[in-house]
């Protein structure tokens, strides 16, 4: 367990949602009235750990028991059966955190340090842009630099896991990238484990080394990017789909192009495509 930063072991969660059509029938059927339930497994005995020092992402389509497995490791939902272990204290950018209006950065920095009882991290706070917005208020912030404080927030303390739910929505590719790119480099100076949620599969596709991909409240995959996204006929049946380079490489290899359609970044793409159509080893980046 000295590796494991977190072990889900057949974990379920279960709710218990109204029916209205068989109420409704038993109305017509002038039944006892008696409300009528079904049980719905929002989690169905899930099973799976993350290595310390991951970048993982989970993925899943509304209702594929994702959220409700990532609020039950954060202790923010029960559960009905199985376990949880997370060795390591926890960091979380919630989806749809917000500050009050009028609240300055710094003014939330020092809240938030209050109630964790650390330092004020000076050299973090500074890699994510803190100075430049430390005299506004939360209200004038775009959507960058709130995206910033967050996860400066969910850094404060030192977390040894960061769970990061959508971090990039509403941002543009520049934006997107900006913040992904910070999160990469506290990954590779503080060794954090990363999870990662986001609709975004060019994000996943570039930062993660391990997806697994949820549906029904079930593991459907558990490898890494490449693998994964070589199903993405799979992926679509269930609603998901794959990078846009996925894409267009089968696409070229189905038109006679010698093309890698494992490549599932932007940058992969390129050196396969050199390769194919200059005959000049893929690994050459003078070339533009």
């Amino acid at each position: 367990m000295s590796d494991i930063a977190i072990k889900v072991d057949q974990v379920s969660k279960v709710y218990r949602l109204y029916d209205r059509q068989r109420d409704r029938l038993k109305d017509a059927l002038n039944l006892t009235r008696k409300k009528c339930y079904r049980e719905h497994f929002a989690l169905d005995q899930l099973d799976f750990e993350i290595k310390k020092g991951e970048i993982f992402a989970l993925l899943g389509v509304n209702g594929a028991g994702k959220t409700t497995a990532l609020e039950c490791i954060e202790g923010l939902r029960k559960y009905d059966s199985g376990t949880i272990t997370v060795n390591g204290k926890m960091g979380i950018q919630l989806q749809s955190s917000s500050l009050p209006a009028h609240i300055k950065p710094m003014e939330a920095v020092r809240l938030f340090s209050k109630w964790n009882r650390a330092k004020i991290d000076f050299t973090m706070l500074n890699a994510l842009g803190m100075k430049e917005i430390e005299k506004k208020q939360y209200i004038q912030l775009s959507t960058g630099q709130k995206r910033r404080l967050h996860l400066a927030l969910a850094l404060i303390g030192d977390p040894d896991i960061i769970f990061l739910d959508e971090p990039t929505a509403g941002l543009d590719p520049a934006g997107r990238d900006e913040i992904l790119d910070l999160v990469a480099r506290m990954h590779r100076e503080r060794g954090i484990t990363v999870i990662l949620v986001s609709h975004s599969m060019e994000d996943i596709a570039k930062y993660v080394q391990r997806i697994i991909v949820m549906n029904h409240g079930e593991v459907m995959f558990d490898d890494t990017p490449s693998n994964v996204f070589a199903h993405y006929r799979e992926l679509e049946a269930v609603g998901l789909a794959a990078p846009q380079v996925t894409y267009l490489m089968h696409e070229l290899k189905s038109r006679g192009l010698s093309v890698n359609t494992e490549a599932i970044t932007v940058e992969e793409a390129r050196e396969s495509l050199i390769g194919a159509l200059t005959g000049i080893d893929s690994g050459r980046r003078d070339i533009r």
